[in-house]
């Protein structure tokens, strides 16, 4: 079989941006990074070590051809000097490792972070497709193109709905849970053909090159995280981490993730300094309705008409949902819907749920709060009971 991966640009653009930002601000970063199935009971992953070590090999051989580099030199966010650091950039086999403990697979990779943060969405694409190399691909093809057309044929009768103040944008964000490469680019052409007076562009940055799309992302939970480490007061690590992406965009990629220690501890920090410079807000755990109406009350507290702002929803959609929360929302302020999984894996076999984390950072632990009890993630008690205790956030 092929390797997963092929090209380096096939991650999600928030990787590039962050990884930007991080060799700009905090070079000299140590990092460490744990990959985590979230239903391991329901896949034998194990067993893949073998194979996964075969794709890690073969990922640390790849680099970026001149036509990628160039790719991402168009892009205006992008800074020269960080397109010469990709130029001569290469994943180092000794800062990842990969084992197995029955039917648990752990990898981990370790090292500086601007050497080992980019490894996340690579790993997880091998693991998914390898796993769901496993299954009868026919059957589950021929699902999954049944369900891509009821999907596409949804978006096209709701065309025939009144138009409300602001559009339905959507996005794909499948990359990391997909069932394989060729099914994500079908998938994702076939939303490009369809429906393009609604999507509006993918996070995966190979297929937007290919596919005249423009890539969609700002920043992750590791972002944040990382502040939590680098030096500031741990009650002060989200004005930081903000104030320097506003350092280093100057008003490019302005939507804020706001789940890495929960929403209302994120607004209060969200001043009115912030919510100016900041397009909007991203969500990715908790009750969309309950943060989207907590979102719109913090710009209205703050004097800031809602209507001027976007909320960009990305925690478990699908077409159903997405467009529920656009009928709800809509008429008040802008939307956007990243969906994954339920795009790119769509095909009637059970999803893993896999996530790789930022663990630790300059050998200090940090962690995630989450709006959603069974995504908060932490491998030190202690720092996190003490998080919780800084921020006020209970346990759920």
């Amino acid at each position: 079989m092929s390797p997963v991966i092929h090209s380096l640009l096939e991650t999600d653009l928030y990787k590039f941006t962050m990884w930007q930002a991080m060799l700009h601000r905090h070079p000299r970063t140590q990092a460490e990074y744990h990959f985590v199935c979230r239903n391991r009971e329901s896949a034998d992953l194990g067993a893949l070590l073998p194979q996964v070590e075969q794709e890690l090999d073969a990922l640390c051989s790849l680099s970026f051809s001149k036509a990628e580099l160039a790719y991402l030199r168009s892009l205006r966010y992008i800074s020269p000097d960080f397109v010469d650091f990709l130029r001569i950039f290469r994943f180092q086999r000794e800062f990842i490792r990969a084992w197995a403990d029955g039917d648990e697979l752990h990898i981990v990779a370790e090292g500086p972070q601007v050497h080992v943060m980019a490894f996340e969405i690579y790993v997880l694409a091998i693991v998914s497709e390898l796993h769901y190399r496993r299954f009868d691909a026919e059957p589950a093809l021929a699902e999954g193109r049944h369900r891509l057309r009821a999907k596409l044929e949804t978006l096209q009768a709701f065309d025939a709905e009144p138009k409300r103040r602001n559009p339905f944008d959507l996005f794909d964000f499948g990359i990391r849970r997909r069932f394989s490469g060729p099914w994500h680019r079908e998938v994702v052409d076939a939303f490009r053909r369809a429906v393009p007076q609604y999507f509006k562009g993918t996070s995966n940055v190979f297929l937007a090159a290919e596919l005249d799309l423009v890539p969609i992302g700002t920043m992750a939970h590791e972002y944040l995280q990382m502040y939590q480490a680098l030096g500031v007061r741990l009650r002060d690590h989200q004005k930081a981490a903000l104030e320097d992406w506003v350092q280093e965009y100057r008003g490019d990629l302005g939507t804020a993730l706001t789940d890495v220690v929960g929403m209302r501890a994120f607004l209060s920090d969200f001043d009115l300094y912030f919510a100016k410079l900041f397009d909007g807000l991203r969500h990715d755990s908790g009750d969309p309705y309950w943060w989207g109406e907590l979102a719109l009350a913090h710009y209205d507290k703050l004097r800031i008409d809602p209507g001027t702002k976007r909320l960009v929803f990305s925690d478990g959609l699908d077409v159903d949902k997405a467009l529920a929360l656009y009928r709800h929302f809509a008429d008040r302020t802008q939307c956007g819907f990243g969906i994954g999984t339920h795009l790119t894996n769509d095909l009637g076999l059970p999803a893993l749920n896999i996530v790789m984390k930022l663990v630790r950072c300059n050998g200090q632990p940090v962690a995630k709060l989450s709006d959603s009890p069974g995504k908060t993630l932490a491998t030190d008690a202690t720092f996190l009971a003490y998080l919780r205790q800084v921020f006020d956030a209970p346990a759920a």
